[in-house]
């Protein structure tokens, strides 16, 4: 992982991401979560309960939110207060913004920034079903965020940053807007071990969240370089690629490696999902 100018290969995987949760935001194509559709209500909502989320979180917001893309719950560990700013990153359908707006309540303030446009619509039309008006939504890539410095005191991420092709760029964005004392806390892919190429080399498995994302001590040290303290990982669980027997991301898997119950096997010992926690000192 290196900053700098952008490669035309991360352009193009930045197009191939984009075009990919486009269609999730119109209910096809390709996601996280394990599901052939990303969002029926019942496989979104059953995704959620298994990764973290309590049947009382999913009632809380507006139907069409959940698109079931997550790998875990930031906010279980968030620790959000009245009053406090809060930014998501991949802020998708808003699911975990409104979860975050009901938390810091109407003196406090959650923005998501989301680089799809469709997504940013959907979401905005969401907010004003459920009547969020402590909820903004921006149009902007994690690597630049269109937020202003030492503007927030609390930084979220579902499963968005192994998307990314340049991650330390993305956690230097992160450190930059989070106020002195700001908490960073992100659900995310990470990796035991390298994965095998064919799976490097396939688009459905980068928009699935399996191929853009770098080992745990990489992912770790680019929070680290990016000047955070005090980082933990909460929580660590297997990506149980073998249970997602009917996802489009999945297939693309075994597509590209095989469905040998020992190939699945192993590939279920690289990939992991980590819920990480880090604050900004100065």
């Amino acid at each position: 992982m290196r900053s700098g100018e952008e490669t035309a290969d991360e352009m193009r995987i930045r197009k191939i991401v984009r075009e990919g949760y486009a269609k999730v935001a119109k209910g096809q194509g390709l996601c996280c979560g394990p599901s052939s559709s990303c969002c029926s209500g019942n496989t979104a909502e059953s995704i959620s309960t298994h990764i973290g989320y309590s049947k009382e979180e999913l009632k809380e917001v507006p139907e069409g939110a959940n698109l079931g893309l997550g790998c875990g719950n930031p906010l279980a560990h968030a620790s959000l207060k009245k009053g406090e700013i809060v930014l998501d990153l991949g802020s998708g359908g808003g699911f975990d913004c409104f979860l975050a707006a009901r938390r810091v309540g109407e003196r406090g303030k959650v923005i998501g920034v989301d680089m799809t446009p469709e997504m940013i619509e959907k979401a905005r039309e969401n907010a004003r079903k459920g009547g969020f008006a402590n909820v903004e939504f921006r149009l902007g890539e994690i690597e630049k965020l269109p937020v202003a410095d030492a503007s927030v005191d609390v930084l979220i991420s579902n499963c968005v940053i192994n998307l990314s092709p340049d991650k330390r760029k993305v956690f230097k964005e992160a450190f930059r807007v989070l106020k002195d004392g700001g908490r960073l806390m992100v659900s995310d892919i990470v990796l035991r071990r390298e994965l095998p190429e064919a799976i490097l080399n396939s688009v459905s498995a980068y928009v699935g969240c399996i191929s853009g994302a770098v080992l745990k001590d990489e992912y770790l040290g680019a929070i680290e370089t990016a000047g955070f303290r005090e980082i933990d990982i909460i929580d660590e669980q297997r990506f149980p690629i073998g249970d997602m027997a009917h996802d489009v991301t999945a297939q693309a898997v075994v597509d590209a490696y095989g469905t040998s119950p020992e190939k699945i096997r192993e590939l279920e010992e690289s990939v992991v999902s980590i819920k990480v926690r880090a604050i900004k000192t100065s």
